[in-house]
């Protein structure tokens, strides 16, 4: 059976499960409405999960047929996967920020071949040894399979309430673990009448234990430099000031006291910056830079894929102290390498 919790005031959420994943389960969300329930994400695209999420609409006394809108905070699939077949059960509308909406769209148009390539060529780089970077060489679409996300028909714009009848749910730009990762305020009382500004629906931006992953998602016809970790940072600082008197996160569970958590992620980040400053007393490329530093479990256990993720949360942290003026490139290297000024 789906678990569902009954957060008060027309909000639930169920537990919908990521296969192999150590993350377990996604929290989707559902609000209710004058026109009918609405669902904060969707959860992975995967049978058992589709079952789940129906199972649970059902426990919630509605259906996935009878579902209005979907608003997906960020495009991961883990949140955006099963919106395609929601839609399609419903004709429920789909919202989500441009940024992330230009991300989907260019996963849709572009070949597989063409983000290989791109792979490729950020990995070297970024100073990959040639035994990582060989599978990305040629591959086929057929060797890494992909998925066509669902394209969304309603933009979410950054400070206005979203068309949900009935309720005032605003939306809050947290850009950082994606770029167009968004919050979304609840501005109603809350039902248990703890202290503080609503509720916030936090998706991966605010989690109670878990540092999020700060991404490089960049569009291989675009040369801007991007600074997601500062960008993350100031949402961050942005979402401690609102002051919600609850977080309801998209994975493990509700929690209160957001500006607390807030410090704590602001000092960790501060820290690993501190941390990488010792490392860079020396050139090193961001896969050197990646292989040093702490993770949740020694490099050699490291998956291939989740390598790829640490090199681009290493590069993301390099770039912030490049920006802040902490550390430079080293002129004429290539690999490009980075050392501490």
């Amino acid at each position: 059976m789906t678990k569902v919790t009954d957060h008060g005031g027309g909000v639930r959420s169920l537990d919908v499960p990521i296969p192999d994943n150590p993350l377990g389960h996604t929290l989707v969300y559902v609000v209710d409405t004058d026109r009918g329930a609405v669902l904060i994400d969707t959860g992975w695209d995967d049978p058992t999960s589709w079952d789940t999420l129906a199972e649970g609409l059902t426990a919630c006394g509605t259906s996935v047929a009878e579902v209005h809108g979907v608003v997906i905070t960020h495009h991961h699939p883990d949140h955006h996967g099963l919106s395609g077949k929601v839609r399609e059960a419903s004709g429920a509308w789909l919202a989500m920020h441009a940024a992330d909406a230009s991300i989907v769209r260019r996963t849709r148009e572009n070949r597989p071949e063409r983000w290989f390539a791109y792979m490729t060529a950020k990995l070297t780089a970024a100073g990959a040894p040639e035994e990582h970077v060989a599978p990305l060489r040629g591959a086929r679409s057929s060797t890494f399979p992909g998925f066509s996300p669902a394209l969304p028909d309603r933009e979410i714009v950054p400070g206005e309430l979203l068309e949900l009848p009935g309720r005032r749910l605003r939306a809050i730009w947290t850009p950082g673990h994606t770029p167009g990762h968004v919050c979304l305020h609840l501005e109603e009382a809350h039902p248990a009448q703890l202290p503080g500004n609503g509720r916030l629906f936090s998706g991966d931006h605010l989690l109670p234990e878990i540092t999020p992953h700060i991404g490089l998602y960049e569009d291989p016809d675009d040369a801007t430099v991007t600074d997601p970790l500062g960008d993350y940072l100031d949402s961050l600082e942005r979402v401690g000031r609102l002051a919600p008197a609850e977080v309801l996160p998209a994975h493990q569970h509700a929690f209160a006291d957001a500006p607390s958590r807030v410090g704590e992620l602001l000092t960790h980040h501060e820290d690993r910056l501190t941390g990488l400053l010792t490392l860079l007393s020396a050139p090193l490329t961001p896969w050197q830079l990646a292989e040093r530093m702490e993770w949740n479990r020694p490099w050699e256990q490291i998956p291939y894929g989740s390598r790829n993720i640490a090199v681009s949360e290493a590069e993301a942290h390099v770039r912030r102290l490049v920006k802040l003026g902490r550390a430079e490139a080293v002129t004429g290297s290539d690999p490009v390498t980075y050392v501490a000024v």
